[in-house]
């Protein structure tokens, strides 16, 4: 058993392949090294460079790896598909050509959604025919990501999109093959839509391959869902706090993990808005030296 501690670009604010407030890709490899890890995510595609004899000899200079890739789009709806397949295939190539394993499937932020974050029994829900069509072209990504680049796909609820609460996240793991797709757990949006983060381990942990780690400040949370506050003005004002700052119960994530021979990666994530005030540097570093206190 190894477990691998790993950041990834949205520590540093980087939720989309570009931004006049971000910082240069080699800013985050340098500071995710000297931070004290040796993996990262590739962030949204298009952020770092797509062709490998350019980001491999960079990430080879700071000793990381390239860990997964992350499609955060608009998977609830159909008229976006064609941008959804480009920016997956997209990252499946690029993963294959660093190595990298996981495939990570993230539906964004709907608008639908995004005033109900953190509510579950307010959030609006599909109809059955929206529903199969959402689940299905999960599914459809799921099989080309493992079938034809041999990678694990991975489906990771998020606030504010259709897959939020524990619920729906049961529901697709259900209705879709475990052998096409397996769980990226994040361990703050379980928390954040008003669910126990460790409980889902203890009935789904043969089916995590890929953890990502976040805490939750539990004062900002309550503000928040209170207020109806949309996702990125609530990371910009701290909901997901430094590592053991919050309420998730990250040795008990650590034992499950233990107990069940967990061998990869987890990765930090502390989603921060780029345009405020900040030290993703200095976070990421706090959040390492948290996870080595506890046995990481």
């Amino acid at each position: 058993m190894s477990i691998r501690i790993g950041n990834a670009p949205c520590s540093w604010g980087i939720e989309f392949p570009s931004d006049p407030s971000y910082p240069r890709w080699q800013t985050v490899l340098d500071q995710c090294a000297a931070a004290g890890y040796r993996g990262i995510e590739l962030g949204p595609i298009g952020y770092m460079p797509e062709d490998p004899s350019i980001l491999a000899p960079e990430l080879a200079l700071r000793d990381l790896a390239i860990i997964g890739g992350v499609v955060f789009q608009p998977l609830h709806d159909p008229a976006k598909w064609d941008e959804v397949m480009d920016a997956s295939v997209r990252t499946c190539k690029a993963l294959v050509a660093h190595g990298a394993r996981h495939l990570v499937l993230i539906d964004s932020i709907s608008p639908r959604r995004a005033p109900t974050a953190g509510r579950a029994q307010e959030a609006e829900q599909m109809d059955k025919a929206e529903w199969d069509a959402f689940r299905d072209r999960i599914a459809t990504i799921a099989k080309m990501a493992t079938e034809d680049y041999g990678l694990t796909a991975g489906i990771h609820a998020h606030a504010a999109g259709f897959i939020d609460f524990e619920p729906e996240l049961e529901r697709l793991l259900e209705e879709v093959d475990e052998n096409i797709l397996k769980i990226c757990f994040d361990t703050g949006h379980h928390y954040y839509a008003g669910f126990d983060p460790v409980a889902f381990m203890d009935r789904h942990m043969d089916r995590i391959s890929y953890m990502h780690f976040k805490d939750i400040d539990p004062k900002v949370k309550a503000r928040v869902v209170a207020n109806r506050t949309g996702f990125y003005k609530a990371c910009g004002e701290g909901i997901f706090c430094n590592l053991g700052k919050g309420d998730v119960n990250f040795p008990a994530v650590r034992q499950r993990l233990l107990d069940a021979e967990f061998d990869g990666w987890c990765t930090v994530e502390q989603d921060c808005d780029p345009s405020l005030p900040g030290t993703p540097f200095e976070d990421a570093r706090a959040n390492r030296e948290y996870l080595q206190s506890i046995g990481f």
